[in-house]
């Protein structure tokens, strides 16, 4: 299973919760699921989806990654890229018979840190565990 979504933010900081984008893949089997975001301005993690909590991600990220940087002569965007640095542009998760593994407050958030942007993309792969059919 390979699937590919786009959306648009709206923000320069922005944090979307993604687990409606998780609950229509067609997952089988055991094996890993691999979420990952080709932008080298937004990030993936697992956390919960509360709102006062999405907002203080994005609060957090503004204080700590604002600053004076070099690459800001270039794009006025490092902090940007910083932060995707730190946070990291990926999620693997493990599925255990067609249902993904994890906490009752871990949702699929995407954070965006250069917005806005027309167009975000975020790629899901499953890698399905290969049976071993030996016996023993």
């Amino acid at each position: 299973m390979f699937k590919e979504v786009s959306f648009k933010t709206e923000r320069r900081i922005q944090v979307i919760n993604l687990d409606s984008e998780l609950a229509n893949l067609e997952l089988s089997g055991d094996g890993l699921l691999f979420a990952f975001t080709p932008h080298a301005t937004a990030a993936l993690i697992l956390n919960e989806a509360e709102s006062g909590l999405m907002e203080d991600f994005e609060e957090w990220i503004s204080k700590n990654f604002n600053g004076s940087w070099r690459h800001d002569r270039i794009d006025d965007n490092a902090s940007s890229h910083l932060a995707s640095g730190m946070l990291g542009q990926f999620v693997l998760m493990p599925v255990k018979s067609g249902r993904i593994v994890r906490g009752i407050w871990q949702n699929l958030l995407f954070i965006e840190l250069d917005g806005p942007r027309s167009q975000r993309r975020v790629i899901f792969k499953f890698l399905l565990q290969k049976k071993n059919n030996k016996k023993k």
